[in-house]
């Protein structure tokens, strides 16, 4: 239950662990670096998936699957690539164990080395323009709109639950296209779905624009991103969109004819989300009794606790709730019922309320007699009593109420923690305190690293809708063109 959780004013750190562990989204696993996703995270996690499946079908993409191994030669093939994800690489070089000659136990067996060592994907564009290369030949073919789901594997050696893990669920899109316009509107149309993804359904508002050259994809062009504003005052990058130009298509050698019957390399972009969103969900929306859930995503929308004495009273209290539990689930309404009668009543509702659950419904043998209801809402731990009669559309209006309450809630707390600063020394205290800094960067590689070297502060993105144009650079005192977002970030 919520009893004795940490306040994030004392350690947020602690505060989103303890949320993680008691509303059982998930654990850390024996494999360092890796998790655990138990049920109810998992259940979460499935309505994300479903929602996102769901926007990128109706913009005519479909899903496929590639292999979880990358020959190193593929990863080799795009330089930049292979240098910007070398570090992190799980390598096989061997297929086979044996019984140890020593003693008990397994022993990696010398003579089962493979010829070539396979990457386990950090991510799968090596593999996937490997295998485009069979498929594209024509105009006729493209464009290519294809997205997987799967997990990949990045060695970090710092790690925390969704965040950052060393194997992590996610989607990932590869598309193929016949010019470079096409590319870059369908880079850009997935940052619209992200965005709208972030903003509809995890209630959580984002700030849409461009990585700087630093912060790009490895063997991208241009990287589009979606920043969040955590309550901690760190920004989480939420979904990442790239237009790769022409460089992978190279790199594999994917050509195709054109309308003029001339050989071209097809453009392309890959974009992507992951389990990282889970912990965004957690740290933009909960608080110090627990998780809270936009209604989009809860697994459970509203739960119906029985407040009774004796079987007698449950039965009747059974009877009742019977018809409103099939009413609710007519309107698309998750429900769940819980008359298990391990745990009273008062324990039921702390631990519903630690897992987030948007409405709370106690019914007990006085508001039998009364035809009421008590309806508790998650967001605003308010609770009031409701008429019975006509109590299915007024949680269902509730629900999209919560859920329009929730993000205002998140957009004003980013809107009082975005700060325009012109100084360096501004700047330095700033960041210190958290929150989205705007402010004037000359444009140069130097500067960008100078400032995190002194900060810790990183370019989020230049965002697309910049709040002002010319001015002077924070640090250098050059001329820069728009202001960019700065901050911390996880």
């Amino acid at each position: 239950m919520s009893k004795g959780i940490t306040k994030r004013s004392e350690n947020y750190s602690e505060w989103y662990n303890e949320i993680v562990k008691r509303a059982e989204l998930a654990e850390n696993s024996a494999v360092r670096g890796c998790m655990v996703i138990k049920p109810y995270g998992f259940a979460i996690w499935e309505k994300m998936q479903r929602a996102l499946d769901d926007m990128f079908k109706a913009t005519g993409h479909q899903n496929a699957y590639f292999p979880l191994f990358v020959p190193k030669s593929f990863l080799e093939k795009e330089e930049e690539h292979a240098e910007g994800f070398a570090k992190e690489c799980a390598v096989v070089t061997h297929y086979r164990l044996k019984a140890n000659p020593d003693g008990k136990g397994l022993v990696v067996d010398p003579a089962a080395k493979l010829e070539e060592e396979l990457i386990i994907r950090p991510t799968s564009e090596a593999v996937i323009w490997n295998t485009y290369k069979g498929w594209i030949q024509s105009w006729r073919d493209l464009p290519l709109l294809i997205n997987q789901w799967c997990n990949v594997v990045r060695w970090e050696m710092r790690t925390r639950i969704f965040l950052r893990t060393a194997e992590f669920l996610w989607q990932e899109g590869h598309t193929a296209h016949a010019t470079e316009a096409e590319a870059i509107e369908e880079t850009e149309k997935i940052l619209g779905i992200y965005a709208t993804f972030a903003e509809e359904w995890m209630a959580m508002p984002v700030v849409q624009g461009i990585k700087t050259a630093g912060e790009r994809f490895a063997g991208a062009v241009e990287t589009y991103c979606i920043e969040a504003l955590m309550q901690d005052g760190k920004a989480l990058q939420s979904g990442t969109s790239h237009f790769l130009g022409q460089n992978f298509a190279k790199s594999f050698d994917v050509k195709f004819t054109n309308k003029e019957g001339q050989l071209e390399y097809a453009w392309a972009t890959s974009w992507g989300v992951s389990t990282r969103l889970m912990g965004a969900l957690i740290m933009a929306h909960s608080d110090d009794n627990g998780l809270v859930l936009p209604p989009k995503l809860a697994p459970i929308q509203v739960v119906i606790v029985p407040i009774h004495k004796t079987p007698e009273d449950l039965a009747a209290i059974t009877a009742k709730v019977e018809p409103l539990i099939a009413e609710l689930k007519a309107q698309g309404i998750s429900v769940k019922y819980d008359d298990d009668e391990k745990q009273r009543s008062g324990w039921k509702f702390a631990e519903y309320e630690l897992k987030g659950v948007p409405v709370r419904l106690g019914l007990g043998m006085r508001d039998l007699e009364n035809g009421t209801v008590e309806v508790a809402r998650r967001d605003t731990l308010t609770k009031e009593s409701r008429p019975i009669e006509g109590i299915t559309d007024y949680i269902a209006n509730l629900l999209d109420e919560i859920q329009t309450v929730i993000y205002e809630k998140a957009l004003k707390f980013r809107e009082e923690n975005t700060f325009l600063v012109d100084t360096w020394e501004d700047f330095k205290a700033q960041i210190e305190k958290g929150g989205f800094v705007m402010a004037h960067w000359d444009g140069t590689a130097e500067t960008e690293e100078a400032v995190k070297n002194e900060t810790k502060a990183t370019i989020r993105c230049i965002p697309f809708n910049s709040i002002e144009q010319a001015g002077k650079c924070v640090y250098s005192g050059k001329d820069s063109a728009k202001r960019v977002v700065f901050a911390k970030a996880y």
